[in-house]
């Protein structure tokens, strides 16, 4: 049955049902995984399913290496572009985006690199930095969310790793900027009017700061956004294949640290048992990772799809994948709305607890000062900042159970004579 949005009002089957905030039905679906899996192709089939429902959906393409046009044939580029009834496109071209978004701090960054001698061409590329493409993808969803012009959004983004540093970008900006921002400024503001005058590099001027600052607020917003799991979902695509199915567990460790939302894992690209296909071997091998799969991602909502005998290009053919793998699922839907990050308290003892599937014991590190905890994975960190109920106490223990870090503080009348911890001290107790 199909669902039309005018403005604010739902109609269902020619019924009007409601009429509600716009922001408050936007869904934001992000598909990461490792690169050559079909990340592409299961975003717009997702996309197209959920236009043929009705609902205003634009799919969004943040790879530096566009795979977007080539997967509906249909040249897409930089600027908004139909692709089908209820269905838009979008390809992120950085450079056109510093021009338009962020002039100030991009004519700042080419005249840095114009005074130390470098030629015009040279440094208008080196004012792009690795990453800035998902950069301005955060600030479309921002838009979308505040505007009325979708009701789903889905990103198709980056292979796993450049996707797990851009996720993490909102938490990591907001660090710096809580901490180095304003003795940066105050240290320009004096430069300006001492060596500023005698040495040839251009410090940012005002309007520059003030972007800056202007930048910060917009990603804190868009953190928020991020981690909404009324809003947004972040799912998983995989093969069957050993590589590819580690690499995806590490993902789905990184994503929960930093309290994204996944919800769905697509695996992709599955031999089909028929007659036609002669390949035992590898339907035998695929079936022992499925088994995996399935025990090691449950509860998790996960779609399979089989291996197409032919590429899949064009609206048709992504059409047909759609179909294979959600049938008359709504892909849009919430399939899970657990929150990664819970503080807990309990007959007077608090604990944060954070999920982090698949890590072992010996690559997590934790760290604590007055009011934050830092907790380490891998080659990933996240800060988190405490509640004032839980300043200046003392971690007591933590341990990993069941794919949940338990970090259990000391109460108030404990700690008050215990020599405390000193701030920044790895916490290993627990492990």
């Amino acid at each position: 049955m199909e669902i039309i949005r005018t403005g604010t009002t739902v109609r269902i089957g020619g019924a009007v049902i409601c009429a509600v905030d716009q922001s408050a039905f936007m869904r934001i679906l992000i598909y990461t995984g490792k690169g050559g899996v079909g990340k592409t192709s299961v975003s717009v089939a997702t996309a197209i399913k959920c236009a043929e429902r009705g609902l205003r959906t634009i799919v969004i393409s943040t790879d530096s290496a566009h795979s977007l046009s080539d997967s509906v044939d249909v040249a897409i580029g930089p600027s908004i572009r139909n692709i089908a009834k209820n269905l838009d496109g979008l390809e992120i071209d950085i450079l056109k985006e510093l021009e338009e978004n962020w002039n100030d701090i991009r004519k700042y960054i080419f005249s840095f690199f114009a005074s130390q001698g470098m030629d015009e061409i040279s440094a208008k590329e080196m004012a792009v930095f690795p990453g800035m493409e998902f950069i301005a993808a955060l600030f479309y969803l921002g838009r979308f969310y505040s505007g009325d012009e979708y009701d789903v959004v889905v990103v198709d983004t980056a292979p796993t790793a450049d996707t797990l540093r851009l996720l993490s970008f909102p938490d990591v900006a907001d660090w710096y900027f809580q901490h180095f921002y304003g003795l940066m400024k105050n240290f320009i503001r004096v430069a300006r009017v001492t060596v500023g005058r005698v040495v040839s590099i251009p410090l940012p001027p005002e309007e520059v700061m003030r972007e800056f600052e202007r930048f910060n607020l917009r990603i804190k917003s868009v953190r928020k956004l991020l981690t909404n799991p009324e809003i947004t979902s972040v799912r998983l695509v995989t093969n069957p294949e050993k590589m590819v199915i580690s690499e995806t567990m590490r993902a789905y460790t990184y994503l929960s640290l930093y309290d994204l939302n996944v919800e769905a894992l697509i695996v992709n690209r599955v031999h089909s048992k028929n007659p036609l296909n002669t390949n035992e071997g590898k339907i035998r091998e695929q079936e022992n990772y499925i088994e995996m799969i399935e025990s090691a991602f449950h509860p998790l909502k996960i779609f399979y799809s089989k291996l197409f005998p032919l590429e899949i290009v064009g609206l048709e053919s992504v059409k047909r994948l759609g179909d294979e793998l959600f049938g008359d699922t709504d892909p849009s839907v919430i399939f899970s709305r657990e929150n990664p990050l819970k503080i807990v308290s309990k007959r007077g003892n608090t604990s944060i607890q954070l999920k982090v599937p698949f890590a072992n014991r010996n690559e997590v590190e934790l760290y604590t000062t007055r009011d934050t905890i830092v907790v380490g994975v891998g080659q990933y960190r996240r800060t988190i900042a405490l509640p004032l109920g839980l300043y200046g106490r003392e971690v007591e223990s933590a341990e990993i159970s069941d794919g949940v870090l338990k970090i259990k503080f000391r109460e108030d009348s404990d700690a008050g004579g215990k020599e405390k911890r000193p701030a920044g001290r790895k916490g290993k107790r627990g492990y």
